[in-house]
């Protein structure tokens, strides 16, 4: 909204007569006049009322209005609305996309001397302030400005996060009383100075209450009357202005208001005839008309997100809330989301999510007979960790009661415990992926033969140097009793024989196979670090979430980088100032040259192997099937060189086999194929698929090093001496630990373990104490200039010495930021010291 400067003061006829300091015109004094000689009679506290007045600033200071944030998915290639949040259901518009007939309506009720006075209606306060010194406090005279000024001091309370403090300043805005009506004349005579009568209005017109959590002309307008304001005609814009005066009391949601609003909207419209806004004749054939809304519910939360994507809509809101680039404090987030009118660009494909969303309808119903029935399906963008599509099973409800019906649960399987998941489900064969990852990466062959045949193992021969090794006897067999004579690595993928892994994993390190698992993206969903047992090997030790193994097979069939998922592309405020939010974060989980001799091993799953009913054959696949003891648990994972796709079927609570539940499909330990399939199938066609690139083996491709123990060192040094062995380095999230804020607390790989140089070391920094009172974490401004690093940093309330280094860098922008030291995420001192490394080009 337009300003004007304050001080460049214009003079209307009222405010010529005389003029006082920071009250102008008639107006001051009238009301200097009026509250003098009254301060005794009305008891009025000279310390109170007229304090207050006097103290006041003689302009107001008009902040955003709360808005809708609105999210968005892609259809068709097109950028589609399909959720919002609001505390405050309101959509901002100017006058001229106002029905005329609405300003005409607000005028000829609330303030028909509004393009005359100068903030203040002299004869109606004359009148106000005379009957309130006769007891009633309450009287009118509020005129348009007035009553935006009121509203706009509301708005600023309902802002205040803290309860008490906000309760506080909404009773000194809203008070009955004679101190406050003075006061609103002070700040209306400054804000007659700053805006013109117009854009006070616009303003007044879309900060009002409507009712409920309905704010402002344009929402309305839809809620009421499914139009927007430019297309209300008299009556309706009558019975909108009726609400104003009693929200509650005139809104037309309710049936028993009706009645009331058509007798006020009446009034208006007679007022509107009074005032020369419209004539006899047309007052009397629009009085004739009935009032006949056309409300629309408010669709407020992820319970109503269109395009079934309640779930993720749930996983969005939750990144957000979790994100301090959306307020320092989980209040101020939840605050900003449903009030600062974001413009959030998700990452789903509609249409893939139709597809997915189909398929899972066809094959697994929301409920079943005797079991807790679950079904989820993932699919992520390989390169960038963009979910295209998560859709699951059972319907999805916040509300209590609703969740008493079977089939209805909030809990979102696809993800992990913290985004609104469980806690995971066991993964059966699918984990030997990672042991079979580990046994390239060792320098070992995907076609060595290795002795499958049943055997007893003991536990104390597994190595494991990162967790305290086991002892005693272990015996697993293979699915469905089946024994074997000694197979290569290549068949025994292929065919999922437990006995052959086992024997594989007998001769690596167990630390090596669970740090291989987290790099790629495998991680529990209850937040806990992964297992390293040997009973792991199997899946049988750590639970996941679909969304993570999804990422997994992203991660191998994009040349070993892995990206963490993300459901949110970028955000933006109303204005189209980006917000950086959450980003997915890359890393060289394994070398290509790894990735590629598993990508080989799995391709053999999809083709003659366990998984081949899932391979719809149109393009290049990768997979891997998993099924835990008696069939609890059942997965299929596999990848095209464009997606990953993750879908499991089994028990969401209880005991019961997949093999006796009888879907529509197919059994259920088999449904896992007709879903992949189908939606594979889809993705193949819509994204399309390469070739995988081709495994050689080369035992000099990997070249081992050992990660030092860095622990407790800064993480820039961490950083230098890596790169100096030849390894990749990654800063990833704080940890809590026993070091100083901001050091190295550990790595991934685990220290002292023996590492493909082609992987990439996540140092994670040790976090601030709980009891912190600093809680400044370094702000990532990567790919930032040194001008708009140095600008987040202050906003992010860092005050202390930046030094700016300049560093070669032929993937970096010349004058962007590489990187920061302390790292990005890393506690840091409001008053330190700050590195900032700029790229220098190549």
């Amino acid at each position: 909204m337009a300003t004007k400067k304050r001080g460049s003061w214009k003079r209307g006829p009222l405010t010529r007569v005389l003029g006082l300091v920071g009250v102008s015109g008639l107006a001051a004094v009238l009301i200097t006049a009026l509250v003098t000689p009254l301060v005794s009679v009305a008891n009025i506290a000279e310390n109170s009322s007229i304090n207050l007045f006097e103290s006041l600033p003689d302009y107001l200071e008009i902040n955003e209005l709360q808005q809708v944030t609105e999210l968005y998915a892609k259809q068709g290639g097109q950028d589609v609305k399909f959720a919002q949040f609001y505390n405050q259901n309101r959509v901002e518009v100017p006058l001229d996309k106002i029905s005329p007939w609405v300003p005409l309506a607000a005028i000829s009720v609330e303030d028909p001397r509004f393009r005359e006075h100068d903030g203040v209606d002299v004869i109606s306060a004359a009148r106000a302030l005379v009957t309130s010194v006769i007891g009633d406090a309450s009287a009118g005279a509020s005129t348009i400005t007035m009553q935006w000024v009121r509203n706009v001091r509301v708005q600023e309370a309902e802002a205040i996060l803290d309860p008490a403090e906000s309760e506080k300043a909404y009773i000194e805005a809203t008070d009955p009383n004679t101190g406050r009506k003075l006061q609103e004349m002070r700040l209306a005579i400054g804000v007659e100075q700053q805006y013109s009568k117009d854009e006070i209005l616009q303003g007044y017109l879309n900060i009002a209450l409507f009712g409920g959590t309905t704010y402002g002309i344009e929402s309305a307008a839809q809620r009421y009357f499914g139009k927007p304001a430019i297309d209300l005609n008299l009556q309706e814009a009558a019975s909108l202005i009726a609400i104003v005066q009693e929200p509650n009391a005139y809104r037309l949601d309710r049936e028993e208001n009706i009645e009331g609003n058509k007798e006020r909207r009446d009034y208006i419209l007679m007022r509107m005839m009074e005032e020369g806004a419209i004539d006899q004749a047309t007052y009397e054939s629009t009085i004739a008309l009935p009032v006949e809304p056309n409300v629309k519910d408010p669709n407020h939360g992820c319970e109503f997100a269109e395009g079934n994507a309640k779930y993720f809509c749930k996983f969005v809101q939750l990144s957000v809330l979790q994100d301090e680039a959306f307020g320092a404090t989980e209040a101020e987030r939840n605050f900003n989301l449903a009030g600062k009118g974001y413009k959030i660009y998700t990452s789903l494909d509609l249409d893939m999510q139709s597809v997915a969303t189909q398929s899972m309808q066809n094959a697994v119903p929301s409920t079943y007979p005797g079991t807790d029935l679950g079904a989820a399906a993932s699919m992520v963008e390989n390169g960038t960790g963009r979910i295209l599509a998560m859709v699951q099973n059972t319907q999805f409800s916040e509300v209590a009661e609703n969740q008493e019906q079977p089939g209805v649960t909030s809990v979102n399987y696809n993800t992990d415990y913290e985004y609104g998941g469980s806690t995971g489900f066991q993964t059966g064969s699918t984990y030997k992926i990672f042991t079979l990852a580990e046994w390239i990466a060792s320098g070992k062959s995907l076609y060595s033969s290795v002795p499958g045949q049943n055997r007893t193992f003991y536990l104390e021969n597994f190595s494991n140097t990162c967790d305290a090794e086991s002892d005693g006897p272990w015996a697993p067999t293979n699915d469905s009793g089946q024994r074997v004579g000694t197979v290569s690595v290549k068949s025994a993928t292929a065919s999922s024989i437990n006995t052959a892994y086992v024997t594989m994993a007998e001769r690596l390190d167990q630390c090596r196979i669970r740090d291989t698992a987290m790099a790629l993206g495998g991680h529990r969903a209850d937040g806990a670090i992964n297992q390293s047992v040997p009973a792991a090997i199997l899946g049988a030790a750590n639970e996941m979430a679909p969304l993570s193994m999804a990422t997994v097979m992203s991660g191998l069939a994009n040349n070993g980088v892995s990206c963490s998922p993300t459901g949110i592309d970028r955000v933006t405020l109303p204005d189209g100032t980006e917000v950086t939010g959450p980003k997915s974060r890359c890393i060289q989980a394994v070398s290509p040259q790894v990735a590629a001799g598993v990508d080989e091993a799995l391709a053999g799953v999809v083709n003659g192997g366990t998984g081949s009913r899932s391979n719809p054959g149109i393009v290049p696949l990768i997979g891997k099937t998993g099924t835990t003891d008696n069939g609890l648990q059942t997965w299929m994972v596999g990848a095209t060189t464009k997606v990953g796709l993750a879908v499991w079927v089994g028990n969401a609570n209880g005991l019961v086999p997949m093999y006796d539940v009888d879907l529509p499909l197919a059994a259920g330990s088999q449904t896992r194929h007709v879903l992949f399939n189908d939606i594979i199938g889809h993705a193949m066609s819509t994204y399309g698929g390469g070739d995988f690139p081709e495994y050689v083996e080369d035992e000099d491709a990997l070249v081992l090093a050992t990660i030092p123990d860095l622990t407790g060192r800064s993480t820039e040094e961490a950083r230098q001496v890596l790169e100096s062995l030849g390894f990749g380095v990654s800063i990833g999230p704080s940890v809590d630990s026993d070091q100083s804020p901001g050091s190295v607390a550990n790595t991934l790989p685990t220290a002292n373990t023996r590492v493909d140089k082609g992987t990439t070391v996540t140092i994670h920094p040790s976090a601030l104490p709980d009891d912190s009172t600093t809680g400044l974490l370094a702000p990532d401004v990567t790919g930032k200039t040194q001008d708009e690093a140095t600008s987040l940093l202050a906003g992010a309330g860092f005050t202390g010495t930046v030094t700016v280094i300049s560093e070669a860098n032929a993937t970096v922008p010349s004058g962007q930021v590489i990187r920061t030291d302390p790292a990005t995420g890393t506690p840091i001192e409001p008053t330190g010291q700050l590195r900032l490394f700029i790229s220098s080009g190549p």
